[in-house]
């Protein structure tokens, strides 16, 4: 979990995002013709909105729904003062989508400082009995053993290892005015 502080530093920098981006949308879109707003505007900013959902991806919750209530509704309360039920949220998360995966690609995510790890996990693909007659991954895919707990048996099966480099992100240094 991240430290008040980090949190703090990390508000302030998606602040700044999120106001710049909302300067960027008002110049390059089209404007409105006066049509009356279906929804009255959020008492939570979309910077807290990212922040909450960056925070729920670095606390380890499986759910969001418990990270939410159990988690900001009660703990982080004094960080989030003005904090909505959980059906509002999650009717605000949509409008921060596009803005989060901006902030996380164009802030949040540091120069490749060249050090990446690689996770391979092998995907069962399909049964023994069918290794002969599977096309969809002929040529990819090969021959694998697994040992299961449970039968206690080693069981072989054309499997396929999904590789992927996970790029750990950084906090970058801001001043903060």
């Amino acid at each position: 979990m991240l430290t008040e502080d980090k949190v703090t530093e990390l508000f302030f920098m998606a602040d700044d995002f999120c106001k710049f981006f909302d300067r960027m949308i008002a110049r390059y879109t089209l404007k409105n013709t006066g049509k009356r707003p279906y929804h009255q505007e959020s008492t939570l900013s979309k910077a807290e909105i990212m922040l909450i959902i960056i925070l729920f991806h670095d606390s380890g919750y499986r759910c969001f729904k418990h990270f939410y209530l159990d988690n900001v509704c009660k703990h982080l309360r004094h960080l989030f003062p003005k904090v909505v039920s959980y059906n509002r949220f999650f009717e605000l998360e949509k409008e921060v989508a596009i803005p989060l995966a901006l902030f996380i690609k164009k802030v949040l995510l540091g120069k490749c400082t060249g050090i990446s790890f690689v996770d391979s996990t092998p995907i069962r693909v399909c049964r023994n009995q069918r290794i002969h007659i599977h096309r969809t991954f002929k040529g990819i895919a090969q021959r694998g053993t697994a040992y299961s707990i449970l039968n206690s048996s080693n069981s072989r099966y054309l499997n396929w290892d999904l590789d992927l480099i996970n790029i750990p992100f950084k906090l970058q240094k801001q001043e903060v005015e």
